[in-house]
């Protein structure tokens, strides 16, 4: 499962992009009960989402030309320089190279060979998320793209990622897991091919709710969309996609408890 135990390879930091963080802030304060916290003065307008003391995510303004808004998964490294180069010897992208964020660490902004972004974080005051697989906080990370099996080749070389193959109704699904520990205890995520030619490549976070009926009420009172609706999958739990008012897709899950 997801935790705040990183080890190379885990999730460890998520932020959102947005053109307008003031009314983002507002619209998962009030989906997720969040709170806004400044990073600072100096901080261009980023700053932390925090439930009940803790950070379960971030949001800042778009920095990249062009750029929708959207969330961006970060995966732990002990050395961002390196985990570059290994995203581009395997047929990745460096979209901003790796700097240091004040005493915070180091980051660098990547593209797999498919086209989903995500990013690194080289962990040093800040060691990343202090709340997971917990209610309105990240639980899962999900990879959509026309090509599962490359596009686990590539985050095997680059993190050392495992993975398992687990039956959905449908398709088949690639159960992703750090390198570390026992398999099933360190999952964090999958990987899916796209449904239809109009689904993107992209990384999709999960959040965990108490009531995925209720969240969704919610989003949709706060000027947010359902893009596939609420659903329950056996052995996984009930769960929909959801996006906020400005277009940034994510989805939110009610866990079955474990067998």
């Amino acid at each position: 499962m997801l935790t705040t135990d990183f080890v190379t390879g885990s999730p460890n930091w998520l932020d959102l992009g947005s053109p307008d963080p003031a009314a983002a802030a507002a619209f998962y304060g009030a989906v997720f009960g969040w709170e806004f916290q400044s990073a600072g003065p100096d901080a261009g307008g980023y700053g932390f989402f925090r439930k009940d003391g803790s950070t379960v995510a971030a949001v800042g303004p778009l920095t990249e030309e062009g750029a929708s808004s959207a969330w961006t998964l970060y995966f732990q490294t002990s050395d961002a320089d390196t985990t570059a180069k290994a995203v581009e010897q395997n047929g990745g992208k460096v979209r901003s190279a790796p700097f240091d964020v004040f005493e915070a660490g180091r980051m660098a902004q990547l593209t797999d060979p498919g086209g989903a972004d995500f990013a690194v974080w080289q962990p040093a005051a800040v060691k990343g998320l202090e709340r997971a697989s917990e209610s309105d906080a990240l639980c899962w990370a999900e990879l959509h793209t026309g090509d599962p099996a490359g596009a686990f080749g590539f985050y095997q070389a680059v993190f050392g990622w495992r993975s398992q193959a687990m039956d959905m109704p449908g398709m088949t699904y690639t159960v992703l897991s750090t390198g570390e520990g026992d398999q099933q205890d360190a999952s964090f995520g999958g990987v899916a091919g796209l449904q239809g030619d109009a689904e993107e490549t992209r990384w999709i976070p999960y959040f965990s709710v108490d009531d995925v009926d209720e969240t969704v009420s919610r989003t949709q009172g706060s000027g947010g969309s359902v893009l596939m609706p609420a659903s329950d999958v056996p052995d996984v739990g009930r769960m929909c996609w959801l996006t906020d008012p400005f277009g940034a897709p994510f989805a939110i899950l009610k866990p079955e408890p474990p067998q």
